[in-house]
């Protein structure tokens, strides 16, 4: 932001934020003065939700610039706020008319192969204006869709590739990214390309003379792998292990009918499928398309490991709406709402990210995520001592202790905390390092 007050007030308000991700803009700034001042702050009209993202994509791109591959996860999620009869600008999320309201938000979360999150890399936030018939969205070019959504991530991507040219930036979509549009705009960057690992929805047509269809040409590939993946406890679904039967082929594609101007396309083709799952088990069915070569066993099962990291997008979506409250706020606006997303999106992101980082890196000092005050409070409390040591504790055992804080029982069997404990345990820790600061006249 050009305007240095603004700069300062957005930083105290996101520190507030980070302190106590679960609280409300009251409780989170402590008292009515600084309230009202973060009040005025997102109801400024001169301040748009990009510029308030734009210092963490800025840091964002020098911790890319670190990494020889960077995966870019695009995702979406709807906020309801059906409930706020009095927000102004919001629209249909659902498909039952416009009972149900709020915001769709788009966003590409950077994460490692490791799947380290590094930060945002793109974001939209918007009202959906009507949902309209099937007829009159087909008609519609691309770029004026709903779907344009992932264009947008692609280009953001695009744009961003040639200020870390060292770096490969794959982005990676869901079924609902499955755009012919979008492997061409791929395809035809030259320079700094992105790729583009996508799963696919559509059984296209193959460029051949028989016209055969995607889907039932790569089965009949040789399975050229098996692997072994964990599957996690779902619902009524014990976890388990699957075997997954691996195909991948290179395969020139047909452009869909009703747009014929656009060039055939030729991708590598992956399929990961189980094919004996236990009785009553929904069997894990991936048919994956890239811009990337595939020539080996070992690529197609990196191409799979990295596809397997798009949960991570979704973990940062439940942290904004579980954690951080977001469909909880209440402004009067849809481009209110956007604001404090905008200052939520980069905490679910400082959550997310000190997780894995207690994983990756355990032994990094805990300072580099949290101020004095917090690891001195926390150590003293912990460990029922009155003074701190010289040092402060390595990120893994501040996790671990502040999400204990949480709830978290820290057995052998427990593993690693994760990000909801953690924000219930930071909400405690705020009011420990708020004491501590009191009581050492800090």
């Amino acid at each position: 932001m050009s305007d240095q007050r603004l700069t300062k007030r957005l930083a105290r308000i996101a520190s507030a934020f980070a302190r106590q991700p679960t609280a409300t803009i009251p409780q989170a700034c402590g008292g009515w003065t600084s309230a009202k001042a973060a009040y005025r702050f997102f109801e400024n009209q001169s301040v748009e939700p990009e510029q308030i993202l734009q210092g963490h994509q800025h840091a964002t791109l020098e911790r890319l610039r670190a990494h020889r591959i960077v995966l870019a996860l695009q995702d979406t999620t709807s906020l309801n706020y059906s409930t706020h009869r009095a927000t102004q600008g919001l629209g249909p999320i659902g498909t039952r008319g416009h009972r149900t309201v709020g915001l769709l938000a788009h966003s590409t979360l950077a994460v490692t192969p490791t799947g380290q999150a590094l930060g945002l890399i793109h974001h939209r936030c918007h009202a959906r204006s009507a949902v309209g018939s099937a007829k009159e969205r087909h008609q519609k070019p691309v770029e004026q869709k709903e779907s344009g959504k992932w264009l947008q991530s692609l280009s953001a991507c695009q744009q961003l590739a040639p200020q870390c040219p060292q770096t490969l930036l794959v982005n990676i979509a869901d079924r609902e990214g499955d755009l012919y549009e979008l492997f061409a705009q791929a395809t035809a960057t030259v320079g700094h390309p992105v790729h583009l690992l996508v799963r696919a929805r559509h059984d296209r047509k193959l460029a051949t003379p028989r016209s055969r269809s995607l889907w039932q040409w790569l089965r009949r590939q040789p399975v050229l792998a098996n692997l072994q993946v964990r599957v996690p406890r779902r619902q009524d679904q014990e976890p388990r292990v699957a075997t997954l039967r691996v195909r991948f082929a290179p395969a020139r594609l047909r452009p869909p009918g009703r747009k014929p101007k656009l060039p055939v396309l030729t991708l590598w083709a992956i399929e990961a499928c189980e094919e004996n799952p236990s009785k009553g088990v929904e069997p894990i069915h991936w048919r994956l398309l890239s811009t990337l070569p595939v020539p080996t066993v070992q690529a197609a099962l990196e191409k799979i490991h990295w596809y397997s990291l798009r949960w991570q997008i979704e973990v940062m979506h439940k942290i904004l709406k579980s954690g951080c409250q977001i469909e909880q706020r209440q402004l009067t606006t849809a481009r209110r709402l956007q604001r404090v997303l905008a200052v939520d999106l980069v905490v679910a992101w400082r959550l997310l990210s000190v997780c894995k980082a207690a994983r990756e890196t355990p032994n990094a000092p805990a300072s580099d995520w949290f101020s004095k005050p917090e690891w001195q409070a926390l150590w003293c409390v912990t460990y029922g001592q009155s003074r701190p040591p010289g040092k402060p504790p390595s990120v893994r055992e501040f996790v671990r202790r502040a999400a204990q804080l949480g709830g978290f029982l820290a057995r052998n069997s427990d593993g690693e905390p994760g990000p909801i404990t953690l924000w219930r345990g930071l909400q405690r820790l705020n009011d420990l390092s708020l004491m501590w600061k009191i009581c050492h006249g800090k």
